[in-house]
């Protein structure tokens, strides 16, 4: 990273000779510019200037590589339920994957791919409007997304983005609000894509990838005259006979439409230019090019048509790190056959996620500890506190004592080159983000929405600190803004209010929305995130609360339910699960989605239940109230106010899904390779509204 001089601030506050604003913080900005950073290099303005600076500097060397399905293998299994208080076995059938072997493509290949099929797309007559007309991307992370991506920027059409896991409804939607001409999908997803297209009147060409089904391609085809369905290798075929120059563009003109996934109401189009996109990866240059290493390797499974994945993506791009695309549902050992997983087949340094993706993995690992014996549990926890009190007072020989004994053994389930995690899209409970430190490598956090280009905030770990976002990134300033009602002011110590954002990686505003554009920025350029933080004495930022989600209880406190959520999910016991509050009360209750295997192996450990049905144990009132207690314990450990703590629960064994209401679009499907599946929630919210109404009854009755 940008070095730090010993004892810097990790930011600096502009016009600190100035007596304070009222009602506010004085501005402030990171600690290694002056003036905010517009770009990554001189002359990479654009998205494909960032692709041709890449091709040039890094040429020949691996960049991109995918990883196709071989084939299916399904195993039968026996489980047992009960029915009617007796046991019943029944036989389920499971499905695996066989995978190929990763498949690479050097910077300059994928710079020529790029040109065929933007060239191809011309040619087929969509991308000749240049900027008047989107691109639509409806597909799960991969090579041929990006490639997509990439082959938009080339003609000048901005790009609009829909999640794999959208319902017919919501990608209706997304095709019509932008008035798509063009879209790229995979061959699994026509199905979806069939039963809409005829509501879709501007769409005229479908671009996919993969083995189509033949009834699929013949729906859509026969929808109407002259709309085209064609294979991307045709497409790149095309291209390649008859090839065009790129279209050039300026800095200030749209790259994408990407859609929020807001827990109300339909999803915000935000705007984000060529310029807005090269800010962002001028930030991460900036603070990481030191950090990074020509042999750095990272493994993409979150989605791209979130902001985070694909700054992320863009920024390895121009530093030339190696970029593996995985899947969720292969990510690990346990959902392949006769092939590595994933994470084990790439082997990355660096890897980034969201909360629950690292809730997951530090489930998985006290999981496994859990089910070993005494004498294994007893050393991992001894090893985990030894190493936990040498970083405190820096003891380096013990910590790689305690790597070489236990926690190696951890880091080689990851493939054993790992250096770096990043966390973004929400704020990981500080236990989880202190086991990792501990059991696995360093997190690194940061703070940032779609409207900042997934740029606020980034932790540089000399300034290393539980529950801290980091430094302003350097192409942002922030300054915090009174929330009286709520109580948090610029006078407090520390100082506390609303996050205000202004600089070049800010938006340009909602699409088709000028009502919440005008409701969003503040005069002199600021967007309002709505978020509330404080500025810690070594000038970092703490998001403390979101004052949309912030409930008046009975005594009048306010409490931030998004907070406790991410301490009560940090419970092996919780899969998932919302807090709900009201004035009525003097504490939260919380709807929990029990975690299908740790559950079970809970109530057989303390003698509570019948059996291992899920769905028995989540109505078991000792269950019930054991698991209360252990939520409640994680609450007072992380230093949770008697306010703060739990009332009630109410445990289920409901999957929340985008299709049954309960989350939004912005999710994967993972297996938890138990007789059942979970959603991992990667970076949406949780639809509240939809929650507490489908729970209306049992939460009544728990919560009087």
């Amino acid at each position: 990273m940008a070095p730090r001089k010993h004892g810097q601030s990790a930011s600096w506050e502009v016009d600190a000779d100035k007596p304070k604003p009222e009602g506010e913080t004085r501005i402030r900005r990171s600690y290694c510019v002056k003036d905010l950073t517009t770009q990554p290099a001189p002359g990479v303005d654009t998205v494909h200037d960032v692709l041709l600076y890449a091709a040039r500097t890094h040429g020949s060397k691996k960049g991109f590589a995918n990883r196709d399905i071989d084939r299916i293998i399904t195993e039968d299994k026996e489980v047992v339920k009960k029915v009617d208080g007796k046991e019943e076995k029944q036989t389920k059938t499971w499905s695996y994957f066989k995978l190929k072997s990763f498949d690479w493509m050097t910077y300059e290949e994928m710079l020529v791919a790029a040109k065929e099929l933007g060239s191809g797309l011309r040619e087929l007559g969509v991308g000749e409007e240049g900027t008047d007309s989107f691109f639509n991307i409806y597909g799960s992370t991969s090579r041929n997304w990006m490639m997509t991506a990439q082959a938009c920027a080339f003609n000048g059409t901005p790009i609009s983005t829909a999640y794999d896991s959208l319902g017919p409804d919501g990608l209706a939607h997304s095709l019509n609000e932008t008035e798509v001409k063009g879209m790229f999908t995979h061959a699994d997803l026509l199905g979806t894509l069939a039963k809409i297209i005829s509501k879709c009147e501007t769409v005229r060409l479908v671009m996919y990838d993969g083995e189509a089904d033949d009834k699929a391609l013949q729906t859509i085809r026969g929808v109407r005259e002259g709309l085209k369905v064609i294979h991307i290798d045709e497409v790149r075929k095309i291209g390649k006979e008859k090839p065009v120059e790129a279209r050039k563009v300026k800095s200030e003109d749209i790259y994408c439409c990407m859609y929020t996934s807001g827990s109300t109401g339909t999803p915000k189009g935000v705007l984000l230019s060529h310029g807005n996109v090269t800010a962002a990866i001028g930030s991460v240059w900036t603070l990481l090019y030191e950090v990074l290493k020509p042999g750095d390797s990272y493994l993409a499974f979150l989605p791209l048509a979130h902001i985070l994945e694909f700054v992320v993506e863009m920024s390895w791009i121009f530093a030339g790190i190696q970029i593996g695309y995985g899947r969720v549902k292969t990510l690990t050992d346990a959902s392949v056959r006769e092939c590595k997983g994933d994470i084990a087949e790439f082997k990355p340094s660096i890897m980034v996620g969201v909360p629950a993706v690292w809730e997951l993995i530090r489930k998985g690992i006290l999981g496994k500890v859990e089910g070993g014996s005494v004498i294994t549990k007893s050393i991992f926890n001894f090893a985990l506190s030894a190493k936990q009190t040498a970083h405190n007072y820096h003891l380096p020989l013990v910590g790689g004592l305690t790597d070489t004994v236990v926690f190696n053994k951890v880091r080689a389930q990851t493939g054993g080159r790992l250096r770096f995690l990043f966390n973004g899209g929400g704020a990981v409970s500080k236990s989880t983000e202190e086991f990792l430190n501990t059991a696995l490598v360093r997190m690194i956090q940061g703070y940032g929405l779609t409207e900042s280009t997934a740029m606020a905030c980034i932790l540089n770990p000399a300034w290393h600190n539980l529950g801290s976002a980091g430094g302003p990134v350097p192409a942002a300033e922030i300054k915090l803004v009174d929330a009286k009602e709520a109580g948090y002011f610029s006078t407090n110590d520390p100082p506390q209010g609303e996050v205000w954002v202004r600089g070049p990686a800010i938006f340009k505003g909602y699409y088709k929305r000028k009502d919440l554009q005008d409701e969003a920025f503040a005069p002199g350029g600021w967007f309002k995130t709505g978020d509330v933080g404080q500025w810690n004495k070594d000038g970092t930022l703490s998001i403390i609360d979101r004052l949309k989600n912030l409930i008046k209880l009975q005594g009048g406190e306010y409490i931030a339910i998004e907070h406790l959520e991410s301490i009560y999910k940090s419970c092996p016991l919780v899969a998932n699960g919302a807090v709900v509050a009201n004035s009525e009360h003097s504490q939260p209750m919380m709807v929990v989605v029990a975690h299908p295997q740790n559950l079970p192996a809970f109530a057989k450990k303390n003698g509570l239940g019948d059996g291992e049905d899920l769905a028995q144990l989540c109505r078991d009132t000792k269950v019930v109230d054991a698991a209360l207690k252990e939520l409640n314990g994680i609450g007072r450990k992380q230093g949770l106010k008697g306010m703060e703590l739990l009332e009630a629960i109410v445990l289920t064994e409901d999957e929340w899904t985008p299709e049954s209401g309960f989350l939004t679009a912005a999710q994967s499907k993972l297996s938890m390779h138990v007789p059942r599946h979970c959603w991992l929630t990667l970076v949406a919210e949780l639809q509240r509204k939809t929650i507490q109404q489908h729970y209306k009854g049992r939460i009544e009755k728990v919560y009087k």
